[in-house]
């Protein structure tokens, strides 16, 4: 008889490898809730934010690049791999089992693949991802230690034998399922522009007020008039410009900056998580953020064009060789030496300690980035576009005095 994971009855090894398969189905859903719940909060409360507590976490993972593929959370397919593992062990046959090696071996190469990019490239472990990938491994070892044709004679033979009825099957289900999360996903993108951002709008003007830092950066990623308090939307951005969550509201800011021209000041407020020059870090959270920092605010006249450069080659921006170069190309090598410059950063930081606080482990009431005190209301972390364009424009309409606009948003 052929040695065999799941066909020689129930045996511990088949328990395994439902109890693999399992763990894959559950943190596959775990991250595809995590990537909406990310990318579309549903409230002022759940915006995403890089904190200083931890190198794990799932906002970098679930905003990059790679996260979804043609709209469909790659959770998606996660969850079907892991499907088919448990569908082969409850109801097991040599066709299904020669086919779930097969694709054990490609999602462990891909696992291992995703881990490598979210801890060099990213800077970052999801531990809801880190579950799939240990499913999968351990899924991956029980085909390879005790699966089907492991006594066969070449690698073909024991790894790439797949059924094509199994497959096809597969490959119809996959793309089913994709389509459904395709159309769920451009139906949660609706969303925001509805009755989602009407809620935040009214959650927003619930805040209580706060108070301006008693130093408001002068370098300003928005402009609109020389006195700060001049203009409608009023933003001070406690940021960080190694932080990828001050990097995606950059990109939204870019175009908010467009569509509400002459009507937005913005402040950069410097905040770097880094231990170096920012005593609420414990542990460089972003190393070479302050390094950075020092860069950026050394000429306030270049910042603007600077900023804007560090975030479009934000993965670059992580090497202390392109901080240099950037450095060298704008005139500012002294930067992370001169006394001024860092006496600028340090009082930017220390302003993070005049709010109220979150917890009696931080001196700091600002402890993540980005905080946004968006005229005189603090809000945390970052949200879709047309999260913040329905509060701006409940702000202008404000300044204008349209109180029938605002009674739709409010109301």
């Amino acid at each position: 008889m052929n040695p065999s994971l799941t066909l020689e009855g129930w045996t511990w090894k088949r328990a395994a490898s439902l109890v693999a398969g399992t763990g894959m189905v559950l943190a596959s859903y775990m991250t595809i809730r995590h990537f909406f719940a990310a990318n579309y909060p549903e409230s002022i409360w759940q915006g995403s934010f890089c904190d200083i507590s931890a190198f794990f976490n799932c906002d970098s993972s679930a905003y990059s690049s790679i996260a979804e593929i043609g709209g469909v959370p790659i959770g998606v397919f996660g969850a079907i791999v892991g499907g088919l593992v448990v569908l082969g062990a409850l109801l097991p046959s040599a066709p299904l089992e020669r086919t779930n090696k097969s694709i054990a071996l490609i999602n462990g190469v891909g696992v291992v693949t995703l881990a490598l990019y979210s801890v060099f490239v990213l800077g970052s472990l999801c531990l809801l991802c880190t579950g799939f990938y240990v499913a999968s491994l351990l899924s991956l070892f029980l085909f390879w230690r005790y699966g089907i044709d492991r006594d066969a004679g070449g690698f073909v033979a024991r790894w790439l034998r797949p059924s094509t009825a199994v497959l096809l099957v597969l490959a119809l289900f996959t793309v089913t399922q994709a389509w459904a999360a395709a159309r769920y996903h451009e139906a949660k993108r609706d969303a925001q522009s509805g009755g989602v951002a009407a809620r935040v709008v009214k959650q927003y003007f619930a805040l209580p007020e706060v108070a301006w830092p008693s130093e408001i950066s002068e370098y300003r990623t928005a402009s609109a008039t020389d006195d700060f308090e001049d203009a409608p939307i009023r933003i001070v951005e406690f940021g960080d410009p190694l932080c990828s969550d001050c990097q995606y509201l950059h990109e939204q800011m870019l175009l908010l900056k467009d569509e509400f021209a002459g009507q937005m000041n913005v402040a950069f407020q410097f905040f770097p998580l880094e231990a170096s020059c920012n005593d609420v870090v414990e542990k460089d959270k972003h190393p070479g953020a302050c390094e950075l920092s020092y860069i950026l605010a050394h000429d306030p006249a270049a910042f603007p064009t600077m900023i804007d450069e560090v975030f479009a080659d934000f993965e670059d921006a992580k090497t202390p060789e392109w901080r240099a170069e950037l450095a060298r190309r704008y005139g500012v090598d002294s930067a992370a030496s001169d006394s001024a410059t860092i006496e600028t950063v340090s009082r930017h930081i220390a302003t993070g300690a005049e709010y109220e606080k979150t917890s009696d482990e931080y001196a700091h009431g600002i402890r993540s980035t980005p905080t946004m005190i968006i005229n005189n209301r603090m809000v945390i972390g970052t949200f879709p576009y047309e999260q913040l364009r329905a509060i701006f424009q409940a702000l202008v309409a404000e300044a204008a005095g349209d109180t029938r606009f605002m009674e739709s948003w409010v109301e």
